[in-house]
């Protein structure tokens, strides 16, 4: 294992601090519990300290994502809807770092103050927003968690606010990663709507909380409405990925693939 692969395998530990082993300050049922290794390697509880509240198995799919955006030139930036202490982000920046990567940048995008009230169909039923003291953290402090890791600069971009403000008009050309972390059908829906277009073929797309019924639900009433049929692909107990472009096209009977090729 080389230098570049210990430091990457180190940084994943460290952000998720399966180093120190943090108790979870959430969800409510388990607060008072001990660091589990199993959630934290799956994200399914919320640190008191790690600077990611995505398991382990997601940070190593986001590292292999990377990996295949650079090994094969997918254009685009690298960008995620709902950070929380933007540990995610901070593996991004440092991935292409590590690979050398001149350009691209790493676009961070949320509210900086937690949750939205929401009223779509299952949102006001979870009411995230009643665990802001958790869920809010400010834009400075995850500007200082990059600072603290030697990976802020002029290539780490934030897009502050709800997502139907910042998003229609967010100065991004073209996306090779994008990853929504946004718990809520209408989040999930404005980020899709949005950005889904600027993602280029041969891109990742990332839901991370595709096991609630509301994002998944969301997501499967948009890729039903744009005819997407890329296979979906599962990365642990909740989150799931797909490449867009990677379904067999349809052939018109008669027109071979081959005929249609450019």
């Amino acid at each position: 294992m080389n230098g570049n692969a210990r430091y990457l395998d180190l940084l994943e530990r460290v952000l998720t601090n399966e180093i120190y082993r943090d108790p979870p300050a959430g969800p409510h049922y388990l607060v008072g519990r001990e660091y589990d290794q199993r959630l934290r390697e799956t994200g399914k509880d919320w640190p008191s300290v790690a600077h990611t509240m995505a398991g382990s198995r997601c940070l190593r799919q986001v590292r292999s994502a990377v990996e295949h955006i650079l090994g094969n030139g997918i254009p685009g930036d690298l960008v995620e809807a709902g950070v929380w202490r933007g540990g995610v982000c901070i593996f991004m920046r440092a991935l292409l770092e590590v690979y050398g990567d001149p350009a691209r940048r790493v676009w961070v995008a949320d509210s900086f103050h937690g949750m939205p009230e929401s009223g779509a169909a299952g949102d006001s039923e979870l009411a995230l927003h009643e665990f802001n003291d958790v869920l809010a953290v400010s834009q400075e402090t995850v500007e200082e968690n990059f600072r603290s890791y030697g990976l802020l600069d002029d290539r780490v971009a934030f897009l502050s606010g709800w997502f139907e403000d910042t998003l229609p008009a967010a100065p991004i050309d073209r996306i090779a990663l994008l990853r929504m972390d946004a718990d809520l059908r209408s989040s999930t829906t404005s980020i899709l709507t949005n950005l889904y277009d600027k993602v280029s073929l041969g891109g990742i797309i990332v839901v991370d909380d595709y096991s609630l019924p509301m994002c998944s639900d969301a997501v499967r009433e948009f890729r039903d409405q744009r005819d997407i049929t890329d296979p979906i692909h599962s990365i642990d107990d909740d989150a799931v990925w797909w490449r867009k472009g990677s379904a067999t096209p349809r052939v018109e009977s008669g027109v071979s693939a081959k005929a249609g090729a450019s």
